[in-house]
């Protein structure tokens, strides 16, 4: 029989998308310089992102199953549920020989891993979600197969606003993309995982306390043999792990040549992507603003807002062909190109950058919440929307733009937010919070912060976990 080994082992499991690898890599991170003793797995369905892991974290990567059969038109959702669901005998695999060489203290799995937990109780491992999001997102999901028994009808047909307990009102405008059909492939898939988020021992949020005092009150105060609730965040790549051999982007040479705040970033994240005719409306109102500008330009995509979610690069020699005629030319004087790619954090945490126009993918908000950077709320898909409201009407560090018909934003409406976040009252406003922000995040994460406790605490539940 093969020995045990002492140290108290931890297994990460991903969902696939760089979104969900990102995040759950750095708490992996975190914990165990927290316990040194403690060793990890993480599996994913693809390579992790460039980042150090230190020896005691190890890796599995898992086959993406080949889901041929499904129209090609399936939701993303659905796509990444059906790999999860597949899998389980494969982690199932995993979990088993683990436990003949090590004493596993817990296995934590992000959202779409739900359909893990009864394998993982069956196997008698304390089992434990991580939301990637906000607890705003994790209070709409813990509500959610309520408000879907108790209502008739669409969820957008909604007469009042939905009023979670500590949150901002959220209008059915702004649910999940997923939950915009009922009775939907999709929308069954998120009621599912829905009914899952109360069955974990414990859930991590990657959120800390001051950026949402009253759903953090409220969740604390739920009891009844619920599962705790930890906010860990904020969680996100450090500059650190940027690999100091390898050359200089040419976005950060040209950022380094412009005075200070001077550029807005314009990103949509690892897997968004716009239509044609919003490709061209986005230069345009870049170009009608007058600010300067660093955009990533992806390949436009006229069938989903997440087209590039399972293969986010895109070819290097891909043409910008789509863009307006003349536009390159006219603009190059305040502008700048990245095609498909850039090094956010970098250029986030660049002197540079005064704004920065995003699709509100959590991990986005975080790495533009820890360098204090405000922003134009641009949502695109997923949860984005409620991020969107959160930023805007909760925490105030956002302006959201204004979509017309046929969920179009035109080049007007990009050239007024993006001048008023650079230059205008509002943008200062917003500006002043985002500073705010960003010094309660840094004290969260330090000694004696909100989330450095929380993952104390967790860590020392995961170690008395392996001596029971």
């Amino acid at each position: 029989m093969a020995e045990t080994n002492s140290a108290p082992h931890i297994v990460v499991v991903s969902s696939p998308g760089i979104g969900h690898i990102t995040p759950l890599a750095e708490l992996t991170k975190k914990l165990l310089v927290l316990h040194q003793r403690f060793t990890a797995t993480i599996v994913t369905f693809s390579d992790l992102p460039p980042c150090s892991l230190p020896p005691s974290i190890s890796t599995v990567q898992l086959p993406l199953l080949p889901l041929h059969n499904l129209p090609p038109n399936t939701h993303i959702v659905t796509r990444i549920c059906l790999t999860m669901a597949h899998s389980v005998p494969l982690l199932r695999e995993i979990l088993i020989s683990l436990k003949r060489t090590t004493r596993l203290a817990a296995v934590i799995f992000d959202l779409f891993g739900s359909d893990f937990l009864s394998m993982v109780k069956e196997l008698g491992i304390p089992a434990y979600m991580f939301i990637t999001s906000n607890l705003f997102f994790l209070s709409f999901m813990l509500h959610l197969p309520t408000l879907a028994e108790t209502t008739a009808g669409e969820f957008r047909d909604l007469p009042e606003p939905l009023r979670l307990p500590g949150c901002v009102p959220l209008k059915s405008e702004d649910f999940l993309e997923p939950l915009q059909e009922r009775g939907s492939e999709v929308w069954d898939w998120v009621i599912h995982l829905a009914r899952h988020c109360h069955l974990p021992d414990g859930i991590l949020v990657n959120s800390f306390e001051a950026l949402e005092a009253g759903a953090a009150k409220f969740l604390r105060k739920r009891g009844d043999g619920k599962a705790s609730i930890w906010c860990i965040g904020p969680l996100s790549q450090s500059n650190l792990d940027i690999d100091s051999e390898r050359p200089s982007h040419k976005c950060i040479e040209w950022l380094n040549l412009q005075s200070s705040g001077s550029v807005v970033f314009v990103c949509f994240g690892s897997g968004g992507t716009l239509s044609l005719e919003q490709t061209k409306e986005l230069a345009l109102g870049l170009e009608m603003s007058g600010q300067k500008f660093l955009w990533v330009v992806r390949v436009p995509n006229d069938t989903e807002a997440s087209g590039s979610f399972f293969n986010p690069k895109q070819d290097d020699n891909d043409s910008l062909m789509f863009l307006p005629d003349g536009f390159l030319e006219r603009t190059k004087e305040r502008g700048m190109i990245a095609l498909s790619w850039a090094p956010q954090q970098e250029v986030l945490s660049h002197y540079a950058i005064g704004g920065f126009v995003s699709h509100c993918g959590w991990n986005s908000v975080l790495e533009s919440l820890v360098n204090g950077v405000p922003m134009v709320a641009w949502p695109l898909y997923s949860e984005q929307r409620m991020n969107a409201v959160l930023l805007v009407e909760g925490v105030k560090v956002a302006l959201r733009v204004n979509v017309g018909v046929n969920g179009l934003v035109r080049r007007e409406e990009v050239a007024k937010a993006v001048k008023e976040l650079m230059v205008g009252a509002e943008g200062k406003e917003v500006r002043q919070k985002m500073q705010e922000m960003k010094k309660e995040g840094m004290r969260a994460v330090e000694k004696d912060g909100s989330s450095y406790k929380a993952i104390e605490e967790v860590v020392s539940i995961f170690r008395d976990s392996t001596m029971a």
